[in-house]
């Protein structure tokens, strides 16, 4: 199981936001570069990053602080946030991201998705961020109307490598993982499957673990709780090595 750090860049800083809210964010690092080496220095396996910008405005807003992360860590790097078409996804693998998380693109235009699958096989998932059970886009925005019972069968057809599902109630929240549904979409899930919003202590940690041994939950993505201290990555690898990894 691993454990994901996240560095969510917004004009120019790492922040976390409530609830997905633009306008509810708290400033972290003045320099995501510097929060990234952090992660890595601290035993950090894979860091996930999101551009926010991108994700409200639908363009990519970071790629020089992205490129500049990748080139200075030795651990791989996802990325979500704003990659609506194929030339931002390439641009971004080359500047040495490893994978792609998807949203938007993968709900509303299925076969531009599709394609950006078989473009970059094994290196495009998606991102299910649900309020109330309902799927969001647009920087969870827009509600799709759709569920992760009515997408799964498609997205998994169209090759995603695999899946990030988000509790937006839940998010940069502290207040602990939705574990119903997330057991259920690792369970329908063939592919692997990542757990965000509410990863706030060791102990939602230690509620998850089991998911990693009997279904493709891979791992989980924390950022306030791992900021703010509620949650330590030391301690959590740890933990989890002592169960066998």
């Amino acid at each position: 199981m691993i454990i994901f750090p996240a560095v969510d860049i917004q004009g120019g800083k790492a922040v976390r936001l409530k609830q997905g809210r633009a306008d509810q964010s708290t400033v972290f690092a003045e320099n995501p570069v510097e929060a990234a080496l952090s992660w890595q220095n601290r035993g950090a396996r894979w860091l996930h990053v999101v551009d926010l910008d991108g994700a409200f405005d639908g363009a990519a807003q970071s790629r020089d602080i992205v490129r500049h992360i990748c080139s200075s860590l030795n651990i791989p790097v996802q990325l979500g946030g704003g990659i609506r078409n194929e030339a931002t996804a390439r641009a971004y693998l080359e500047a040495g991201v490893s994978r792609l998380i998807i949203g938007t693109m993968a709900l509303e235009e299925p076969q531009t998705f599709a394609a950006l699958c078989r473009a970059f096989p094994g290196q495009i998932g998606v991102s299910l961020d649900a309020e109330g059970g309902r799927l969001k886009s647009r920087g969870w925005v827009a509600d799709t109307g759709l569920t992760v019972d009515d997408v799964l069968p498609r997205l998994q057809e169209d090759g995603a490598a695999f899946i990030i599902y988000t509790d937006i109630e839940r998010d940069g929240m502290q207040s602990g993982v939705n574990l119903q549904a997330l057991a259920h979409l690792a369970r329908a899930s063939h592919v692997p499957v990542i757990a965000a919003g509410g990863v706030a202590t060791l102990k939602d940690v230690q509620q998850l673990y089991p998911l990693s041994r009997e279904s493709n939950l891979q791992g989980a993505i924390s950022g306030r709780a791992l900021y703010a201290g509620s949650l330590s990555l030391e301690e959590a690898n740890e933990w989890i090595a002592s169960q066998g990894g």
